[in-house]
């Protein structure tokens, strides 16, 4: 039977993005889900970036509206709205948005966990 999930739950962190994840984890119950896809719709203000991370999970952006800059070992990817971008796990990258922000839709696979995401120490 179809599983209906009424509402997201809104993940706090910090430097003004929001994250209300619709599947993962936090926000839905059925263990078989949260450990196999995470879905999350994004809203990144201007000037936000978060640290280099090397993940264990492949993710899926699909930028709604805006631009997210994707930072890699072989250079940077201007993902424009209404672009995907697929990045593998085991890649080293770094996101960040544009001057105007960016909305965009993350799909992980497996799911997103903190300590899957390897994130570097800022300096």
């Amino acid at each position: 039977m179809p599983e209906l999930i009424s509402s997201p739950t809104r993940i706090p962190v910090p430097g003004g993005k929001l994250i209300e994840e619709h599947v993962g984890a936090v926000n839905t119950p059925d263990a078989r889900l949260q450990a196999s896809v995470s879905v999350a719709h994004m809203k990144a203000p201007s000037g936000w970036s978060e640290p280099y991370q090397t993940p264990d999970f492949d993710e899926i952006t699909i930028v709604l509206s805006g631009l997210v800059l994707v930072d890699h070992d072989g250079g940077r990817l201007e993902v424009n709205a209404g672009q995907t971008v697929v990045a593998r796990g085991g890649e080293r990258i770094r996101y960040s948005c544009g001057p105007d922000g960016a909305e965009y839709v993350a799909v992980c696979l497996p799911a997103f966990a903190e300590a899957a995401a390897h994130r570097e120490e800022i300096a």
